[in-house]
């Protein structure tokens, strides 16, 4: 397992690992100090450094999205009332996405804490070429308002590592967006001998 609060293994370790946990108990540090409740707890299952199961919450508001084989949904499960059985919860998620913009109009979702010039280029290069709309959130909800439909892009042109992103990624696949390094348009990679994930760029598909 990686995860931000452990004991990170050697690379020579890890590289032999085929399948591996990447968890971060508290995404979005910044949010949860602020107490604006967006923070998340992100869970992800990588195999051969490609995520295939996520599952982010956001306690404060109850969301919680999980993606496995191809297929993502989201369903509203309060924190302080009992977890339902895993049928009982399939049976009230709702696939991703919800919402289809349809609209001349790119929504753009883009870091709260974090913002820099290069994401700042990123959207007005956008504004040369449609009319954009931004919205601002913490923490892994951003990936999640991509995967939900409610925003068309997200650019994280900043630093983020692997524990940020895992479960976020799956859940945005297995929606049909794309989550690409920002500079080759390849698909990002877990489980790397530097655990810090390059500028992405996750877009709907």
């Amino acid at each position: 397992m990686l995860s931000e609060e452990g004991l990170h293994e050697s690379f020579d370790l890890r590289s032999q690992w085929q399948e591996l946990w990447i968890v971060d108990p508290l995404d979005g540090t910044k949010e949860f100090i602020k107490k604006n409740g967006e923070f998340t707890v992100n869970i992800a299952l990588v195999r051969s450094g490609t995520p295939v199961l996520g599952v982010i919450y956001v306690p404060v508001k109850g969301d919680l999205y999980f993606a496995a084989q191809g297929s993502a949904f989201k369903v509203e499960v309060p924190c302080a009332a009992p977890f339902p059985e895993p049928e009982t919860l399939l049976g009230m998620a709702r696939p991703l996405p919800l919402h289809r913009n349809d609209g001349e109009e790119m929504v753009i979702v883009a870091s709260r804490s974090h913002m820099t010039p290069e994401t700042e280029a990123y959207i007005e290069a956008q504004r040369s070429q449609h009319p954009v709309s931004l919205m601002s959130s913490g923490s892994s909800i951003k990936i999640c308002l991509v995967a939900e439909g409610k925003a068309d892009a997200y650019p994280r042109f900043a630093p983020t590592m692997e524990w940020d992103t895992a479960a976020g990624d799956a859940i945005a696949r297995s929606s049909g967006c794309t989550v690409t390094d920002a500079t080759t348009g390849e698909p990002l990679r877990y489980n790397k001998a530097d655990l810090h994930n390059p500028w992405f760029l996750v877009k709907k598909g």
